[in-house]
């Protein structure tokens, strides 16, 4: 009777093999979907867990912060220019029984998504805003993209747009574009200048009219400043108040003629 001899072996070896197959491990950062007869039972782990053969089936879930690289869209701004873009998009999964049971892959779902919610967001938008406020574009990215996967079990953490590629004619135009705003910013502080020295000057005029002393104290300033420069010649301006008083003792010379001539005769 061989056979009966081996029996409780054999008996022994296959016990071991389905306990081998029944016993799963599952990381500190795994979970284990298990189905009993395809019907949804439980989530399970981390640590050791056993699953039954034939009649359980387990779905391995990685609940780690996986990194989505968006590939690169084509997007016309509001202001009808083309662009080309690409972001990148960090989520996890929370929920490991709605991230198999309601979509098929969850990865190329987000993916897919993520391609779609960039174009129709960003095509919202003004290609200024595209380059100068994208932290805000980020926060209505992700904002969009979380709520959309959230029936998925999926978070959506972080969303960063990377690149925005213009072609060479459009990066020609926003830099004259920007050489016309800085010329008109000169021209602007240059003509406020003018308006600050000219409001000035006047008040330096009304307080010269007020003192004629400070008018000449002015002349010998400017005598100064003619006198210090290495000219050949030099010009000496003649104070105004100077002609004034030759015009008065002419006049006064000239009414004494006229009014001593009858005196004599």
């Amino acid at each position: 009777m061989p056979e009966l001899t081996y029996a409780p072996y054999v008996f022994v070896v296959l016990l071991l093999a389905i306990l081998a197959v029944s016993l799963k491990i599952l990381r500190e950062y795994e979970r284990g979907v298990i189905f009993l007869l395809g019907r949804f039972w439980k989530v399970k782990g981390p640590g050791l867990i056993i699953v039954i053969p034939v009649i359980q089936q387990i779905v391995r879930v990685d609940l780690r912060t996986r990194v989505l690289d968006v590939p690169e869209q084509d997007v016309i701004s509001r202001d009808n220019v083309s662009v080309k873009v690409n972001a990148v998009v960090y989520f996890r999964v929370i929920d490991p029984q709605k991230s198999i049971i309601q979509v098929e892959d969850f990865h190329a779902a987000t993916s897919q998504l993520a391609q779609t919610t960039l174009r129709s967001v960003l095509g919202q938008h003004e290609l200024d805003e595209m380059l100068a406020a994208r932290e805000r574009l980020n926060d209505h990215i992700q904002k969009i993209l979380d709520a959309q996967t959230d029936a998925w079990g999926i978070k959506v953490s972080n969303v960063e747009l990377k690149h925005v590629d213009l072609d060479e004619s459009m990066i020609r135009a926003i830099a004259k574009q920007a050489e016309a705003e800085r010329v008109r910013r000169a021209k602007i502080i240059n003509a406020e200048g003018e308006l600050q020295a000219a409001e000035k000057l006047l008040q330096a005029a009304e307080i010269i009219a007020q003192e004629p002393e400070a008018l000449q104290l002015r002349y010998f300033g400017a005598l100064h400043d003619i006198a210090s420069e290495r000219t050949s010649t030099i010009v000496f301006p003649l104070p105004i108040d100077i002609l004034s008083a030759f015009r008065r003792l002419g006049g006064k010379a000239a009414g004494e003629e006229s009014g001593g001539a009858p005196a004599g005769e």
